[in-house]
């Protein structure tokens, strides 16, 4: 779809469109596995960590609405009833407006993600400084927002985003891996494969959006972690060829460049075999981490230093018990091949 006109968009404050609310004080470990969505400060999964069971007689959060991340500035439109989680400085930031439904708050919802996205965990939101930020939506002859054209606007959209899933299904007879073969993989320590450090910590506050050309890292999983190519002073920049892991959010994302880091809680995992630092065996490396160590931590009980420690990750291994890097790197090799038909053969399509 072609690029919005925002020439005729109007400045909004948001408590002024919104009533504004935190949850409930809840954490997830006091709860037991369910089916109602347990909605905390994540930027992945609509916020969704996990499902839960809620208490007897508890009340959850009313549905139709958006939930804000006073972390990263995530936001979400939430459709159904959910618990939120609350009381904490991360705890989320619930908006509710009455003219809210699915399709115009997916958009109001992306509206706040870009304005919100300055924020970090070093640099943090409040209730009150998501409420006083100002937003730009299009508007009706009356000068109120249109809900209306939002809503036409993403139901649009839709329909284009649905014609492309249906061309990339045809392309997907291209993906023939199958699953792995998990007999002969074994458990290995992470700090016996990775020198592990922490990374410098530069708010946003202290950077100058596109002044440079090397990238700003953030815990996000959007655009690989880049939130902007920035100039900085050169003995805070962090050597890239490596696995960066957000502290707070558990975003894993593999580093080519140096770069700028937004948070000393981040980590940056080296190879020590050098030899085997290569692009597609560290991708590997990312998805057994996410399997590996994902299901350990939360927005309470984040990864850190200390606690990556003991923390091991699952492998393929050779013959004499060593991590087979080889198999790694062509599995990638040959996933990105495919890969690259794929999308060859969805542009044909399109």
């Amino acid at each position: 779809m072609k690029q919005i006109d925002t020439k005729q968009w109007k400045e909004f404050i948001i408590k002024d469109l919104f009533t504004v609310k935190r949850p409930s004080a809840r954490s997830q470990a006091n709860y037991n596995d369910g089916d109602v969505p347990f909605v905390a400060s994540g930027n992945f999964n609509n916020g969704v960590l996990k499902y839960l069971e809620p208490k007897k007689d508890e009340v959850l959060d009313a549905g139709n609405c958006i939930t804000v991340s006073p972390i990263d500035g995530s936001s979400f439109y939430q459709e159904d009833d959910f618990l939120g989680r609350g009381g904490a400085g991360s705890s989320i930031i619930l908006l509710y407006n009455p003219n809210l439904n699915l399709y115009n708050g997916y958009f109001i919802a992306t509206v706040i993600r870009t304005v919100c996205r300055k924020y970090a965990y070093s640099d943090m939101a409040n209730k009150d400084t998501i409420g006083a930020e100002k937003i730009k939506l299009p508007v009706d002859e009356t000068g109120n927002p249109d809900f209306s054209y939002m809503e036409t606007y993403m139901k649009n959209l839709e329909l284009a985003v649905s014609s492309s899933l249906t061309a990339l299904q045809s392309a997907k007879k291209y993906s023939v891996l199958g699953k792995f073969n998990l007999n002969n993989w074994k458990s290995f320590r992470v700090i016996d494969l990775f020198t592990v450090k922490n990374t410098h910590s530069i708010l946003k506050s202290e950077i100058i959006e596109d002044s440079g050309k090397t990238p700003y890292i953030t815990a996000s999983n959007e655009n690989n972690g880049v939130y902007s190519y920035v100039e900085y002073y050169d003995h805070l920049k962090e050597e890239g060829n490596c696995i960066m892991i957000g502290g707070k959010t558990l975003t894993i994302t593999y580093q080519k460049s140096d770069f700028f880091s937004n948070d000393s809680h981040n980590l940056a995992l080296y190879l020590k075999d050098n030899i085997y630092r290569t692009e597609e065996i560290q991708l590997f490396m990312i998805t057994a981490l996410r399997a590996s160590i994902g299901h350990s931590y939360s927005w309470g009980d984040s990864i850190s230093f200390k606690s990556i420690q003991k923390d091991c990750v699952n492998l393929p291994a050779d013959s004499v018990g060593n991590p087979n890097y080889r198999y790694m790197e062509s599995y990638i090799t040959d996933k990105l091949n495919q890969t690259k038909k794929a999308l060859n053969e969805l542009a044909l399509c399109v």
